[in-house]
Formats: structure tokens, sequence, C-alpha cells
């Protein structure tokens, strides 16, 4: 397995979010400063540079299947771009509090009913369902605090939100609380299973919790050295990756679970500071506080697949829909997107 170097760029600030576009020939990085970039995949040619938010830019989004980019920030607001044109085209104003988590409704599976996914949007305690043109297709009832992370069920009939205290699943179409989960401290990430299996939370505690919804089953494993903020399956939904401290944590979710097993550990020298699997195998990408990217292989006898030493740490990895390559956004402001071959 390789790594080398395919392209870099440099942002003003901190990279704070990474996506790329569904048809992958699109990369949008959003700096903590405020501008969005729009780099073409081949070369890494800027092909847009978006003002974005004026006090700060926190997340971004692309809609399935489209060109719509979707940004939050410090202002308050949820923009909308055209990322072929690289023009504005709407935004809606969700109050003072800043807009924190985006999150896109999943397309339709194959043979499923066409529908128009919505965009999730939180700001404080508010979450909305908002369409691409800005209209409100929902405004949901406020959340006892603030909401602090979102995971959409993979079919895209419910929407998990957490704030501390608690996570609520809300039903896609009649926005009704499917269920509410109690939890007596901070989360601070939240994924659903690729089967919808599981609920997965990362907490302030330090631990990790996994809801079962279809049973009304839950599993509680501690022991972490800090807060748990990287969470990820891989795409068959065995591996939960996990990571609290210097460590990546693998968990198997298969029959009944992980309680009662085992972790694989993963051991980094400095603390772990972003996780992602592949979308279509289980190669997973963990980077860690001294620059460090590592590819492991949980299903192998030698996990560890390649090392790479990155000049600087990196605050969000992400892989390409197609996994050819592994875009990394470091704390300095480079974006680096890296080649991954056999």
């Amino acid at each position: 397995m390789n790594l080398t170097k395919h392209w870099a760029a440099a942002l003003e600030d901190y990279v704070i979010d990474l996506a790329w576009s569904p048809d992958g020939t699109r990369l949008a990085a959003a700096s903590a400063s405020g501008p969005v970039s729009i780099f073409s995949t081949q070369d890494g040619a800027r092909l847009h540079a978006l003002p974005g938010h004026d006090e700060g830019t926190n997340a971004i989004a692309w809609k399935p299947g489209s060109t719509v980019l979707a940004t939050g920030g410090q202002d308050g607001l949820v923009k909308f771009w055209d990322g072929a044109a690289g023009q504005h085209t709407a935004s809606a104003e969700l109050g003072s509090d800043w807009v924190e988590h985006l999150a896109w409704q999943p397309a339709a599976a194959p043979g499923a009913e066409a529908r128009d996914p919505v965009l999730a949007a939180t700001a404080g305690r508010k979450l909305r369902f908002l369409n691409s043109d800005a209209s409100v297709r929902h405004a949901f009832r406020d959340a006892p605090k603030t909401l602090c992370a979102l995971a959409w069920e993979p079919g895209g009939g419910a929407l998990a939100a957490a704030y501390f205290g608690g996570v609520t699943i809300w039903d896609a179409d009649d926005y009704i609380a499917q269920k509410e989960y109690p939890y007596t401290n901070g989360i601070h990430a939240l994924v659903w299973s690729p089967d919808s299996r599981w609920i997965v939370s990362g907490n302030q505690d330090p631990s990790v919790h996994l809801w079962l919804p279809a049973q009304n089953d839950e599993f509680h494993m501690s022991g972490y050295e800090g807060k748990v903020k990287y969470l990820s399956f891989d795409h068959g939904s065995r591996w939960l990756a996990t990571s609290g401290g210097q460590d990546v944590c693998l968990w198997d979710c298969r029959g009944p679970g992980p309680e009662g097993r085992e972790p694989q550990m993963f051991p980094h020298d400095s603390p772990i500071s972003a996780v992602a699997f592949q979308h279509r195998s289980s190669l997973l990408a963990a980077g860690s506080q001294d620059g460090v990217i590592m590819l492991w292989s949980p299903d192998r006898k030698q996990p560890l697949r390649a090392t790479v030493k990155m000049p600087a740490a990196a605050a969000r990895v992400a892989w390409s829909p197609d996994d050819q390559y592994l875009a990394i956004g470091s704390a300095k402001g480079v974006v680096y997107v890296l080649k991954c071959t056999e």
C-alpha cells in the first residue's frame, strides 16, 4: 500500500472542514477565518474562492447528486452555493448562534422513490430542515441544550441529533421523535453504522456509548484516556474505530456486538486527531497530532499498511468517493491530497 502526494494547496487559516463533491471531481475546503476554496481533484487548481462567512466558517457539505454546496458560519447563516459556477445562490438565517453542524439527507437507494434531499442544520438549540433554495422545510422544537452532533440513518429515513443529556431520533418524513435516549454527559461525536443497526456516540466522560434502536438495547465502553471525539464505521458495519488518546481502538460490532470482546489497538506516538474508513473497504486512515498518517486494515494479520509523515497535524481527513484519494486538512492551513495505490 502506498500513499503518494498528488497536490497541496494553502488556505488562509486552520482547515476546519473538508468535503468531496458527490462525483469526486472537486474538493471543498473551509478555513476557520471564513473563506471556502473549491479545488480540482485532477490537478489541485483552485476553481473557485468563495467568501464563505465573514466571522468564520464552521461546516461545509455537498448535496448528494448535485453541485450545491452548503456552508454554515459564526454569523448564524447557512449559505448555499453553486459549486460548479462558484456563485452564491441563497441564504437561510438561523439566529444569533453559530451554525456548527450541517448534514444532507442521503440520496434515495436505487429502486426507491426519488426524493429531494433535505439539509439538517443546527445553531445553538435550533434544528432546521432546509431546502437548497434556503426555504425552511421544518423547524423542530428547541433541544434542551446546545446541539453538538448530527448523524443521518443511512437510508435517510431518520436523523439522530445529540445534545448534552441525550440523543433524539427524528423521523425525516413526519418530523416526530421516534426515540429519545438519555445520556447524562456531553457528546462530542455521533455516527450511524452503514447497516443502520447501531448508533454510537463519543463522549466527554470519556467513553463510547452504543444504542441498538431496533432492540432497545445499549452498551457502554469506558476507559479512554480523554474525550472521545473521533468515530468511524467501516463499510460493512463490522469495525468501529474510536479514539480518545494516542491509540485507535477498534471494536468488532458483529453479532451480539462489542460487549465482552477485546478491541484491537492501533498505537500512535501522539494523540489522534482524525480517523476515517474508506467507503468501499475496511482501510482506515488515522492522523495524529505529530503529523503522522497511518493506514490500517483490521482484517489483516499485520494491520499497518502505510505510514506518511506530514508537516503538520491533520485536523480533518476525508476519502474521495472512489477511495483513490485521501484529503488531509492541516492545522497550519494546508490541504494535501494523497493518492492511494496498492
